[in-house]
């Protein structure tokens, strides 16, 4: 560009002066030429060509040297390839006038830096309790369906419906697709070994008991099927009750006293963890379904039944099967079936509508220091309203100005949430450490960062 500076100089201080003239000398390095009018001597010294006139003559011609490296080549339109340099500029002029405001630009960066931060660390907690609420609910098997007694409409304790009998799970099993049918007979119980007590859950079952739940024995064997048919009292012990009962000692061979009825310990679970209630599932103690009903609980109807499909892509089309079968055999819809897929896909969609809530809501500490940047970028305007009017005196264009302030307004962001970024993985691990499940993702902090 050609920029014609006439008298740049004639009313600033000494102060003002300097700066316009090394603003000038920028323009010209980057390959701008600057017809500089001036009567001060001092100020015509840093032009490399000096002309003199005097009474309309031309007096003095100093010549010049013409720098070749300095000037870009030229496209077809005789534009400058000087883009990159723009931008250059722009961000040395950014970073000197942040590093000039230390104290703004740190308020600035802390409302940015807490909202990727706070954006981060929710979404992470929300996600870890997403993931352990699921976890939770597979470790019971996601190819399983629950049939319960009392219908869908029941009210009051389901324990108490009796609508379940042995005759309805045998049925269930000769159903095309179903990979077990197990019983359940389940309550609580006070065992004894020597002079231990404790307090466990008694679950009366089938011998298809560790196929159907996946839940593997690690000690010993579980309970054969000849052990039910022959109404064996023999016991497999969950690990936590093993633990309580034998804690110095193997308890396989043992013998332990359930309701006045002294069962032999033959095998021991593999650990499970807690239940999507929260329960331990390992206090349990596991006995032969015909045992469990005449010698323990004194009945026959059922709790619940457990049924293991050999194909999940059937499940709906089994569930619908066993629907009918025990609409069959009673005549009402005094049932109620759970399907474990399902419910696991249920709880996974409303776990991550509440997790985006909550990042949704850590997105407004966000937005405010988003505001906040804009606040001060607009402060920063007005207070260098004379800086902009030096730099449009020498030929800057409103583009220019308008790079500047972006520039620095992008700085600022994208150092912020940096920032953020650490502190919010730095939060989540130490939240994370105090027992809070967490679950970090690379798409939170891309948010966060990319919306900052």
């Amino acid at each position: 560009q050609l920029i014609f500076a006439d008298e740049p100089t004639g009313a600033l201080d000494s102060k003002s002066s300097q700066e316009v003239i090394r603003l000038l000398t920028d323009l010209s390095r980057q390959g701008h030429t600057i017809i500089l009018i001036t009567h001060d001597p001092d100020v015509a010294k840093v032009a490399r060509r000096q002309i003199r006139i005097a009474d309309g003559e031309l007096v003095e011609d100093t010549g010049a040297e013409m720098p070749s490296a300095q000037i870009p080549e030229t496209d077809q339109n005789g534009r400058r390839h000087s883009r990159l340099g723009d931008w250059q500029e722009a961000l040395k002029s950014a970073v000197r006038s942040l590093h000039s405001n230390l104290f703004r630009t740190a308020l600035t960066l802390l409302g940015i830096v807490i909202g990727v931060a706070s954006v981060i660390t929710m979404l992470a907690i929300g996600e870890g309790a997403r993931k352990d609420v699921v976890d939770r609910i597979s470790t019971m098997g996601s190819d399983l369906l629950l049939v319960r007694p009392g219908g869908p409409d029941q009210r009051g304790g389901r324990w108490s419906v009796t609508t379940l009998v042995p005759s309805d799970f045998k049925a269930i099993n000769e159903i095309e697709g179903v990979l077990a049918a197990i019983p359940e007979l389940t309550g609580g119980q006070t065992l004894r070994y020597s002079n231990r007590d404790h307090s466990a859950e008694i679950n009366a079952t089938s011998f298809r008991f560790p196929v159907a739940r996946q839940w593997p024995v690690v000690e010993g064997t579980f309970f054969s099927a000849q052990d039910e048919a022959s109404y064996a009292a023999v016991a497999v012990l969950g690990k936590t009750t093993a633990n309580a009962l034998f804690p110095d000692e193997s308890p396989l061979g043992k013998h332990l006293m359930v309701n006045n009825v002294l069962f032999q310990v033959i095998g021991v679970m593999d650990e499970k963890g807690a239940s999507p209630m929260g329960q331990d599932q390992d206090d349990v103690v596991f006995v032969p379904y015909t045992t469990g009903s005449l010698r323990i609980f004194g009945q026959t109807h059922l709790r619940n039944i457990t049924v293991a499909v050999a194909d999940i892509d059937r499940m709906d089309e089994i569930e619908a099967l066993i629907h009918d079968t025990l609409m069959a055999r009673h005549g009402i819809e005094d049932f109620t079936i759970r399907n474990m897929a399902s419910l696991i896909e249920t709880i996974s969609e409303t776990q991550n509508t509440l997790t985006w809530l909550l990042g949704s809501i850590a997105a407004i500490s966000l937005l405010v220091g988003g505001i906040g940047v804009m606040n001060i970028m607009l402060v920063s305007v007005t207070e260098r309203t004379r800086e902009i009017g030096i730099r449009m005196a020498t030929g800057a264009r409103a583009w220019n100005i308008l790079q500047q302030f972006l520039t620095e307004a992008w700085l600022v962001s994208a150092i912020g949430g940096l920032i953020g970024v650490v502190i919010g993985i730095a939060a989540t691990r130490i939240i994370g450490s105090l027992g809070t499940p967490i679950h970090m993702t690379l798409l939170p902090m891309a948010l966060a960062f990319g919306c900052a």
